[in-house]
């Protein structure tokens, strides 16, 4: 049936449709991992990024296909985790910017926009690599084009364009040595690119008549970031936190640099993230009224939060007087780290460690102030945060951590977050895994101030960069030394085999130790994690010194300790420090140096 125009309605119901198929074939997507390790979370990462953005569209269902786009994009934007996550949120910001001004559209406009979807998808990376999600996105959009320049037909040109990305597809293989499944030999698809064949999919029924519009969710409700701490000496005035989107009236655009210049002169801890067709506000002011109606003046809000930071501040304080009466009458007192809480989990403002002598936790940034610089750190387990935390010094350097990790990799949105929370003039990331780092560039690009990553692959490679960075200092020019810091340390990660396997020529059966390097090459393979860590160890390049033997899921103090015992044994000249990590899917996190 020919299908000459489509308005905002469609656009919904067609990603609605879309979004539906990839969440029925999710697990066949994670499937598609080729390594047997617990991670393969391709499909995981692309359906939440897939519910964040139809989240923002729901908000604006009924509108323009212009405005069911901008949400589309700010969601996925926003929403985004995980490389294959980013990624595709970069291919929806594209199809957004080719639908930019549209009530209704064509199939030329169609062609248009996955045209630039496809170049913002390949600019989302720094070494495009074919074979991927890349290919298939870049051959789906060159047959649309080709389609829509002979057929100006919705339907023909979304035939064309999924039989297109679906043949590319099955030729990734052919493309990517990489997608090689490790148990058999046998060839496999990428994931990324079956994740979005899926969506392709979806959309293309939905537009045929075949499948009926998907009820839309309803709208999670998304807790604002509060502060970390307030002064326990003094009555100060805090005010209000005011967070919310700001999207403009329809065939306008925002001032970005207007509404920070505004928003500056009105209160302080201010963050402006967005671009001119949508933006997310953040503020802390005395009168979230005045706040509010700037908004309503550019546009419509939505997504609104006001907390009374003045409350808070003055449960703080309770709970301080208490535990200082308590230690006055010498009572053990108990001083928790404070937390707030974002999406995806909780992000802890930095405290210095209470060290055995009673000294107090160095707290940054009180009463609204920065740091010079601060550490935004990814970590998972409380071991490995708490190692992190530590490195904070009172006035001088701030570190949040945001919990994420393999298989939980935290979104641009919560990085973002992060960020606009943490205590530092200059902000440093410390991704901590392969999978987080694209998230964390986007989210250092959306940022209000100066932000740098440094591409550590693993919470080891975070502290060894950590303990080169120059405290007061160098700012952000601490990146290049940190960056080299982090791999002049060797790190191997333990876990158990999930399924049968062969792996660069090496049998691995289910259940076996395996032992990765950080870039998931197989270092060492035993039947127990005593034998493929001291294996493992051999493997690595001589001269180290040190072995660091972080412990996680799976594994206990007894256990750890009888590894190393059997290094000690193995390799007398080493020295072996055990440390609780708590880290999931993995044995153990083992750092040489």
């Amino acid at each position: 049936m020919t299908r000459l125009s489509c308005d905002g309605a469609g656009l919904h119901g067609a990603v609605r449709a879309a979004i539906a198929l990839l969440e029925a074939h999710v697990e066949e997507v994670n499937d598609l991992n080729v390594f047997p390790v617990p991670d393969g979370d391709t499909g995981s990462n692309m359906i939440a990024t897939c519910r964040e953005m139809l989240a923002e569209a729901e908000r604006v269902s009924g509108e323009t296909a212009d405005r069911i786009a901008t949400a589309l994009a700010f969601g996925a934007l926003m929403g985004a985790r995980g490389n294959s996550g980013v990624i595709l949120s970069q291919i929806v910001r594209g199809l957004a910017e080719g639908f930019a001004g549209k009530r209704h559209f064509n199939g030329l406009d169609v062609a248009h926009a996955m045209s630039l979807a496809r170049t913002t998808a390949y600019g989302a990376v720094s070494r495009p690599v074919e074979g991927t999600i890349l290919t298939v996105m870049r051959e789906a959009a060159d047959a649309a084009v080709a389609t829509a320049e002979r057929e100006n037909d919705i339907e023909a040109v979304l035939v064309a364009a999924t039989e297109a990305a679906a043949d590319a597809l099955r030729r990734t293989p052919m493309l990517n040595p990489a997608l090689v499944r490790l148990e058999t030999g046998e060839r496999v698809v990428d994931s990324g690119g079956a994740g979005l064949v899926f969506l392709l999919q979806g959309a293309l029924a939905f537009t045929r008549g075949e499948v009926e519009v998907p009820a839309g969710p309803r709208p999670r409700p998304v807790p604002s970031p509060t502060p970390a701490h307030v002064s326990a000496v003094s009555e100060e005035f805090f005010g209000y936190e005011t967070v919310y989107l700001l999207e403009p009236r329809p065939g306008e655009l925002l001032d970005v640099d207007a509404i920070r210049a505004y928003l500056e002169r009105s209160g302080d801890s201010v963050n402006v993230a967005g671009d001119a067709r949508g933006v997310k506000i953040h503020i802390h002011s005395a009168r979230p009224d005045l706040v509010l109606r700037y908004g309503l003046r550019l546009g419509r809000l939505s997504r609104i939060n006001v907390e009374n930071l003045d409350l808070q501040s003055h449960d703080v304080r309770e709970a301080r007087a208490h535990a200082f009466l308590g230690a006055a009458r010498g009572e053990a007192v108990a001083r928790p780290v404070p937390v707030f809480e974002i999406r995806g989990g909780p992000v802890e403002r930095a405290a210095a460690s209470t060290g055995g002598n009673g000294a107090e936790p160095a707290l940054v940034g009180a009463n609204g102030g920065r740091a010079p610089l601060a550490v935004v750190a990814v970590a998972a387990g409380e071991g490995i945060a708490a190692a992190l935390r530590a490195f904070a010094v009172e006035g001088e350097l701030g570190i949040s951590i945001v919990a994420g990790g393999q298989a939980a990799n935290p979104s641009t949105g919560e990085l973002l977050a992060a960020i606009s929370e943490a205590p530092g003039e200059q902000i440093i990331i410390l991704p901590n895994n392969p999978n987080v780092r694209l998230a964390a560039m986007q989210a250092a690009e959306m940022a209000d101030r100066p932000v740098r990553v440094v591409p550590t692959r693993n919470a080891a490679e975070g502290i060894a960069a950590l303990l080169a960075l120059e405290v007061p200092g160098n700012g952000i020019a601490n990146v290049e030394p940190m960056s080299a810091a982090s791999r002049a340390i060797q790190t191997l990660q333990v876990t158990d085999a999930i399924r049968d396997a062969s792996i660069e020529g090496t049998k691995v059966r289910k259940g076996q130790s395996i032992v990765l390097d950080p870039d998931d090459g197989l270092v060492a393979v035993a039947n127990d994690s005593v034998h493929a860590v001291v294996r493992a160890l051999d493997a690595l390049a001589p001269g180290f010194e040190l072995v660091t033997l972080w412990y996680g899921d799976g594994a206990d103090l007894d256990e750890a300790e009888r590894v190393a015992r059997r290094i000690t044994q193995a390799r007398p000249e080493l020295e072996v420090e055990v440390r609780h990590g708590g880290q999931p899917h993995y044995r153990y996190l083992v750092a040489a140096e």
